[in-house]
């Protein structure tokens, strides 16, 4: 009797809690927090110009002319290049424009900014790239007489702007900061 007693108490059991409505606790909207370091600024300098750069970045010369600035924690990249000007601004100018809107394609918006230094005759345009396109940023400085560089913000991943975005905001204003401290060599 004993037996069948306990047989119907657990199988009523099992009935109550197999009837019971499940109930959904929604979840907490909740964003993925990237934490990057301070910017600790270091000086590069080669026969052309100097300027400031986060020492988080791994500086690798690829020539005279040619200066990468590996974030390797980010997966990302400063690609920097130099040309002298030889009675062709206007083209490098409008080298330096056209690569910048080539990412029109992919990106939902492209922000130009000019950058004027008049003490140490640094002028150019900064270019944010907003939305999946492959670099997020641009920017080209000159004296307008004998320098020009160019820089671009790019990263060893397939473009996903949301992703991206704190990274990208990271190296935008270290690129910013290159611009804003890069001088010229005599």
């Amino acid at each position: 009797m004993n037996f069948k007693i306990s047989g119907f108490v657990i199988l009523f059991f099992l009935l109550f809690i197999a009837c019971q409505e499940e109930v959904y606790v929604p979840k907490p909207k909740a964003m993925l927090r990237l934490d990057f370091p301070t910017p600790v600024e270091a000086q590069f300098e080669n026969d052309s110009f100097i300027f400031n750069y986060n020492e988080l970045a791994k500086p690798v010369v690829k020539n005279k002319n040619a200066i990468v600035l590996d974030y390797p924690a980010m997966k990302g990249s400063i690609f920097i290049t130099y040309k002298a000007i030889q009675n062709n601004l206007e083209t490098l100018i409008g080298d330096a424009q056209k690569l910048s809107f080539e990412h029109m394609r992919k990106a939902d918006h492209i922000e130009p900014r000019t950058f004027i230094n008049e003490d140490d005759k640094v002028y150019g345009t900064y270019f944010q790239i907003i939305g999946d396109a492959a670099s997020q940023s641009q920017f080209y400085v000159t004296d307008s007489i004998h320098h020009f560089v160019t820089g671009s913000v790019y990263f060893y991943t397939k473009p996903n702007y949301d992703s991206i975005l704190p990274a990208a905001n990271y190296l935008q204003a270290d690129m910013r900061a290159i611009m804003e401290t890069l001088r010229w060599k005599e």
